[in-house]
């Protein structure tokens, strides 16, 4: 049996500046927790400006950061990034390089980028002490498909990008708004030819029935109500759970990471279709799941022994002096999640530890742009913030004792030997 150890998952770190020498002893307790871990996590929300040069191929919301930022959270503690997100692409492919380059030359556990599409969707496995440990990181977009990596075929070379979870957008309506679409379609004699003229290479391709209307991109369906939904392409999905399948049946501890902006009205709740992918991963042999893109904190699940972090929000938050539509609180407050496993690999224990980036105090105050590093949220507010992530996830099965700031783990965890030794065979 092999030793226990623990796991600590944070927000997103969307880290433009090296903030190692900040010296607040609320942060300063923060990295500790950080920095005790066998294996501490954070997405890399961002792209490295380095060796490889690259142009920026955004016009808003366009980031990349010097390489130095990867120090900060080597300095933080952190050990593992996953690097699939809306920002890994913003310097084209070759920030996705430098970046492939600068992680690796600090020996982080990483994956989620690529030379190719093979190379992107691969696990990164690294030897924490006597335990083996992958990372699998997927982005579901919406982003345009140049951003995912692709392999070469033909005369057509291929791009390094995105480890890409292919997903489509389908709005169903009812009879009276199908037709008005129709109708629309019609009064500007709309036909695929024209359509065409403005086609994106990630635009649906064809319809599966006369219930269907492309309109302009977007795939509306007649239904009796009315619904958004998004389509896990199933090759797809077979893809990306067979990498965790092979990881896992090497007997590693599988951590499986999902970047997406397919956000429902309130951002605080889970979309129906990353629940059902977040059970297929641990299904698959995941021991881990943890997912960031709407920057606020989701529930939390315990499914098959395995906790699921539907929503982490933000770790760090660096924002342009100007920027300033960014005012929910939400935003600003987050969670450190300490796991702690057994030497099977079941979890024990989950501890919760608030934080807000740049302290209570600042959340009223119109400088974002300041809000450098967290720090551990006080008495009143910690209670509140677990107190709330607790009404959310209860659900989903999931006791939270705000005294206690912990995640009460079912006794049982049989199910979670047994899935392990499905897969290890």
């Amino acid at each position: 049996m092999l030793s226990p150890f623990t796991l600590v998952l944070t927000g997103q770190s969307l880290i433009h500046h090296d903030v190692r020498h900040v010296s607040d002893q609320s942060f300063a307790a923060i990295k500790e927790l950080i920095q005790k871990a066998d294996v501490s996590f954070t997405n890399f929300e961002g792209t490295i400006f380095g060796r490889h040069g690259g142009w920026p191929l955004k016009g808003a919301y366009f980031g990349c950061s010097p390489a130095v930022v990867l120090d900060s959270l080597k300095d933080m503690g952190f050990n593992a990034l996953a690097l699939s997100n809306n920002h890994a692409f913003d310097l084209g492919p070759s920030g996705v390089l430098s970046t492939l380059e600068e992680v690796g030359g600090r020996d982080f556990l990483h994956a989620g980028i690529g030379v190719d599409r093979s190379d992107a969707r691969k696990a990164g496995m690294k030897q924490f002490g006597e335990r083996k440990v992958a990372l699998i990181s997927m982005d579901a977009g919406p982003g345009p498909d140049i951003m995912y990596a692709d392999n070469a075929s033909g005369t057509r070379p291929a791009r390094p990008g995105v480890n890409k979870l292919d997903v489509s957008r389908v709005f169903e309506v009812d009879d009276e708004k199908f037709a008005t679409l129709r109708s629309i379609q019609e009064t500007f004699v709309s036909n695929p030819m024209e359509r065409g003229n403005y086609a994106q290479p990630d635009d649906p391709r064809e319809l599966s029935s006369s219930d269907e209307i492309d309109f302009y991109g977007t795939i509306f369906r007649r239904s009796p109500e009315n619904r958004r939904r998004i389509i896990l392409h199933e090759q797809s999905l077979q893809g990306q759970l067979a990498t965790i399948r092979k990881a896992a049946s090497e007997g590693a501890f599988v951590i499986a990471y999902l970047h997406h902006h397919h956000w429902e009205p309130d951002w605080r709740e889970v979309p129906a279709w990353v629940q059902t992918f977040a059970r297929s991963c641990v299904d698959a042999g995941a021991n881990a799941f943890a997912s960031h893109g709407a920057p606020v904190l989701q529930p939390i699940e315990i499914y098959r022994g395995a906790p699921i972090f539907y929503g982490l929000g933000n770790f760090l938050f660096h924002l342009p002096e100007g920027e300033d539509e960014w005012v929910s609180h939400d935003i600003w407050k987050s969670i450190v999640a300490t796991c702690a496993f057994d030497g099977d690999n079941r979890l024990k224990s989950i501890d919760l530890h608030p934080i807000v980036i740049g302290g209570e105090s600042q959340l009223n105050a119109n400088n974002y742009h300041k809000r450098l590093v967290p720090v551990l949220a006080p008495k009143e507010l910690s209670y509140s913030m677990l107190d709330e992530l607790s009404r959310r996830s209860q659900k989903y099965g999931t006791t939270i004792s705000p005294e206690e700031a912990r995640v009460i783990a079912p006794e049982s965890n049989s199910r979670q030997t047994t899935r392990r030794a499905e897969h290890a065979q």
